[in-house]
């Protein structure tokens, strides 16, 4: 093989990696920085379960474990993702974290959903009108 053929070929892989490893990085820094999606997380029925009795009053990680049968780990990362998503909010007090629900949160999450409600809500109520008239026919 040629030294120019060599040099090139070496000049070649080097960018490849150079090109690969920047492309990792990047691609590391942008999950890591990324914010979850909060639709994504109410998905979950876990974290469903987890925001309804956070509801009802603030509670530590521990006494929010108790009511499930998982592991005070899994629910410490539920609770890690409804904070990032900002449908909770963290509050100290002495050594212990207490969870509260971050109502202005929960409200925007409501007013979007809110025309999807009416327009279910007015297609159910068709649906009835339409199984009313199909019902006095018979």
């Amino acid at each position: 093989m040629s030294y120019s053929l060599e040099k090139n070929m070496s000049k070649y892989l080097r960018n490849r990696i150079i090109a690969y490893i920047c492309s990792r990085l990047v691609a590391y820094n942008f999950i890591k920085t990324m914010r979850r999606d909060v639709f994504q997380a109410i998905a979950d029925p876990t974290r469903r379960a987890i925001l309804a009795l956070i509801a009802l009053q603030s509670m530590t990680p521990n006494a929010v474990a108790e009511h499930f049968d998982t592991s005070r780990q899994a629910v410490s990362k539920h609770l890690k993702i409804l904070t990032e998503c900002q449908l909770l909010k963290q509050e100290e007090s002495g050594r212990e974290i207490y969870y509260h629900i971050n109502a202005k949160k929960m409200k925007e999450v409501a007013d979007f959903i809110e025309p999807f409600r009416k327009l279910w809500d007015d297609r159910f109520n068709k649906l009835e009108s339409t199984m009313k008239k199909i019902k006095s026919k018979k």
